[in-house]
């Protein structure tokens, strides 16, 4: 298998609360994490930059905000830009890439995680692990519930105790969509681990 292809996945979503919570999670991810890592946070244009920034400097692992066209690799996290959508496409090579646009927002969120999810539909993936952050309303719901029903998927919700809005992963677990729920503290190495280390 070429090096380049990407053959598991990780994806983050969480609103408000969130840039506090990744700071809990990301520094935890291990550099040489078997998966690129994509993050959908709520945010408005230009905030995320600083966001990436700060999260790089503090993590192992090395932290982008995402540009449309970049080639997503192993062992570094792209959060996606304030204010943009994100989904991952396949280039002609099998490479998984970023693909932003201007949509309009969906219940009023750009980025929306449940785009990034819908993205993801048709890719053949060995490993996908899904974590729901602390945030307001129910995005991502929507886009696991689709990604179960067609791949074998890991979902990973924060526990209500350590959410600052236990929304975003409440209703994951309504929904019956977690397979755990976890204080903040563990999800970092939860996700190394289901996700291995190269």
């Amino acid at each position: 298998m070429n090096s380049n292809m990407n053959n598991k996945l990780v994806i983050i979503a969480s609103s408000t609360g969130g840039p506090k919570a990744l700071h809990q999670v990301i520094p935890m991810l291990d550099k040489n994490l078997d998966a690129p890592v994509v993050v959908v946070q709520h945010m408005p244009k230009g905030f995320t930059t600083s966001l990436s920034k700060r999260l790089n400097e503090l993590s192992e692992i090395s932290v982008n905000e995402a540009e449309d066209g970049q080639i997503i690799r192993k062992g570094n996290v792209y959060i996606a830009r304030g204010g943009l959508h994100m989904r991952l496409i396949k280039n002609k090579r099998g490479e998984i890439q970023i693909k932003e646009s201007e949509d309009a927002p969906v219940g009023g969120l750009r980025p929306c995680a449940n785009i990034t999810f819908d993205s993801i539909l048709s890719f053949s993936l060995d490993s996908i692990v899904c974590a729901v952050l602390t945030g307001m309303g129910a995005d991502g719901c929507e886009g696991i519930e689709h990604l179960k029903e067609k791949h074998n998927i890991f979902t990973i919700a924060q526990d209500r105790e350590t959410c600052v809005v236990y929304g975003m992963p409440k209703a994951v677990v309504e929904h019956g969509l977690a397979d755990v729920v976890l204080p903040l503290g563990e999800i970092g190495k939860t996700i190394n681990m289901k996700t291995g280390v190269r």
